[in-house]
């Protein structure tokens, strides 16, 4: 048994929370908000995030950011993207000692186009990071939390800190493997939910089957091909990260982006699309970052170009589509490349 903490009390950080405390470890979940956090405590449940789950009794919240920082020397980090320097900024004052970091969130920050390894490692101080470990792959919160088998990967450059994570979590329904390819790890958790935002779209525009298995493999191939420039292994995109975490992303109603996409296919607004989600949908702002890494390493993203014109620049969703369908001839395999 472990003291472990997490900070985030949306799905996925309840969810993961929810595997640390049946595999006996004493979990708190750190919440900005103080009603969430007496729910989970007084009623055992956390109804906005995932209704009808009983939470187990090791897990306890708070929002306390001091105490749930001090808990414990392994803090995982399940805020959104754009929270985590703020995030980080707080925690410094009540950090004195080190912590092994797990982070789940999937994303690039814009602009500084860092991955959120990098954002932690220039957001808090050397002497206070023991390691920092990316857990990412093919995972819906609402699966998990069902006992559905789930398998994902724990990636770090030292695979001692990759096995120690692998060891919190792993259980008979949640299967961990280790990796050390962060690179690749990130970037395959963070572009997949900008072909899934696409994926949407073409079922909101009622393509088909067809479409959709294009716009998963050109994906991959966008996402391959700008991974492996940044320096990736190659074998990590068509693994759970990479593969595996699109096609989950791509396929299903869980998915937060998928549904985004699908309201834009059907003519809804970006802000009107945002508004009617309530949650953080990652694919948004990852999408401005690839298409800023797409220009910064020369690599050529249409799907990822077409997304970002039908994000900011008004573009209609089929006329994008139509675009990408004509296209200038090439080659399959070479394109890859």
């Amino acid at each position: 048994m472990e003291n472990v903490t997490v900070l985030g009390a949306g799905s996925w950080g309840t969810a993961l929370a929810i595997v640390l405390a049946e595999n006996g470890h004493n979990t708190l979940v750190w919440t900005h908000r103080e009603d969430q956090a007496e729910e989970i405590n007084e009623q055992r449940t956390n109804k906005r995030y995932l209704p009808d789950i009983k939470l187990p009794n090791l897990l306890v919240a708070t929002s306390d950011l001091e105490e749930a920082v001090r808990h414990s020397k392994t803090i995982v980090v399940a805020v959104p993207t754009k929270a985590i320097r703020e995030v980080c900024e707080k925690m410094m004052s009540f950090l004195d000692k080190e912590i092994l970091f797990v982070h789940v969130s999937k994303g690039i920050e814009p602009d500084s186009l860092l991955r959120i390894s990098e954002i932690l490692e220039q957001s808090l101080s050397p002497d206070v990071i023991d390691d920092i470990v990316v857990l990412s792959g093919p995972s819906h919160a609402e699966e998990v939390v069902q006992g559905h088998p789930t398998t994902i990967t724990a990636a770090c450059k030292n695979i001692k800190a990759a096995e120690k994570v692998q060891d919190l979590f792993m259980n008979g329904y949640f299967r961990v493997y280790t990796n050390n390819d962060v690179v690749g790890v990130e970037l395959g958790g963070a572009l997949k939910n900008v072909i899934a935002l696409a994926a949407g779209i073409s079922d909101g525009l009622n393509y088909g089957d067809n479409a959709k298995a294009a716009l998963i493999t050109r994906g991959l191939a966008e996402i391959s091909r700008l991974g492996v420039k940044m320096g990736g292994n190659p074998f990590t995109f068509s693994g759970l990260t990479g593969m595996g975490d699109l096609i989950v992303t791509c396929t299903s109603v869980h998915s937060r982006n998928w549904r985004a996409g699908n309201m834009l296919g059907k003519g809804l607004k970006l802000d009107e699309v945002l508004q009617q989600m309530g949650m953080v949908v990652e694919g948004v702002r990852t999408t401005k970052a690839a298409y800023q890494l797409s220009k910064k390493y020369d690599v050529p993203m249409p799907i990822t170009t077409e997304l970002y014109d039908v994000l900011f620049n008004h573009k209609e969703p089929k006329v994008a589509v139509d675009e990408l369908m004509i296209r200038m001839k090439k080659r399959e395999i070479d394109n890859l490349l």
